[in-house]
């Protein structure tokens, strides 16, 4: 069949999947297609609410799952090669990925964030579409990710077989952007997160891959409200008291702070001004994230 007369559809599925498999994405944990990540913008006008349009990526490319590296946007053979490139930058940009493609089916047009020349457009052929390996290595000369800051920055989301809810696009950015910046030797970090966009699901990952990757052996979560301390414990972080037999989880309520538990929930009331409390909590506060 003459190209020109397929699909978009068909172009992605005889072209740019088989060019991508090739490279050595693996399929089911490093390719996603069709990624819907936000509804739309809404816009309140008095009375009237309407929902902008979706934003839909074709392709993202993952190094390990919920750490984005690429996205390729795919248009029919009667496009160019670089067609549909605005689109798939202002989607980078949004999702925080560095690498951006697009591909009429001919080959790829390669748009590198990284490059610090001004040549950071090539176009490339359907071989030469670069491996996860390439990628990720690239992503860590751009992070300044070392050798030894791989690990914390490899480490896996908590993922419950149990609950479907996945991270949301920005609680990934704010998440990755966290854990990479503690790698790097930053131990002083705010977010800044809206009511209602799951600011203590966020935490929790982030201090779930900490804690799992032995960064951070101690974790104190501090809020204002008990209720902002209760709930959490019984929710988002009932994971690290799962196991009846080896609790890891506890709420200080006393001026002596038990060493034998690793994450510890407290009202910002209940540790200070206490006498005697500070020198405890001092014995072991380094170790704090």
């Amino acid at each position: 069949m003459n190209k020109k007369m397929m699909s978009e559809q068909d172009i992605r599925t005889k072209y740019i999947t088989p060019a991508i498999l090739a490279a050595g994405w693996d399929r089911d944990l490093q390719l996603r297609e069709e990624v819907s990540f936000t509804k739309g913008k809404i816009t309140v006008r008095r009375k009237t609410v309407n929902r902008g349009e979706q934003k839909r990526a074709d392709y993202i490319l993952y190094y390990k799952p919920n750490i984005p590296l690429a996205i390729v946007e795919a248009k029919d053979n009667n496009h160019n090669i670089a067609d549909g490139m605005e689109q798939a930058l202002n989607y980078a940009e949004i999702l925080d990925i560095p690498f951006v493609f697009t591909s009429n089916g001919d080959g790829f047009c390669f748009y590198d964030k990284t490059f610090k020349d001004t040549n950071i457009q090539a176009e490339l052929t359907l071989e030469q579409f670069p491996s996860p390996d390439t990628l990720w290595n690239k992503y860590k000369q751009y992070k300044g990710i070392t050798e030894t800051s791989e690990k914390i920055v490899e480490q896996d989301y908590y993922f419950n077989p149990n609950d479907d809810r996945k991270p949301r696009y920005y609680q990934c950015n704010a998440i990755n952007r966290a854990i990479e910046s503690i790698a790097n030797g930053q131990n002083r970090i705010l977010l800044t997160m809206a009511t209602g966009t799951g600011k203590t699901y966020t935490a929790f990952q982030i201090i779930y891959r900490l804690w799992k990757s032995r960064t951070k052996k101690r974790i104190l979560f501090l809020a204002d409200r008990n209720v902002l301390v209760d709930d959490p414990m019984r929710k988002d972080f009932k994971f690290f008291n799962a196991d009846s037999n080896n609790r890891k989880m506890i709420k200080i309520k006393s001026k002596t702070v038990d060493k034998a538990y690793e994450v510890y929930f407290a009202i910002y009331q209940g540790v200070t001004g206490q006498e005697g409390f500070a020198d405890t909590y001092m014995e072991f506060s380094p170790d704090f994230f």
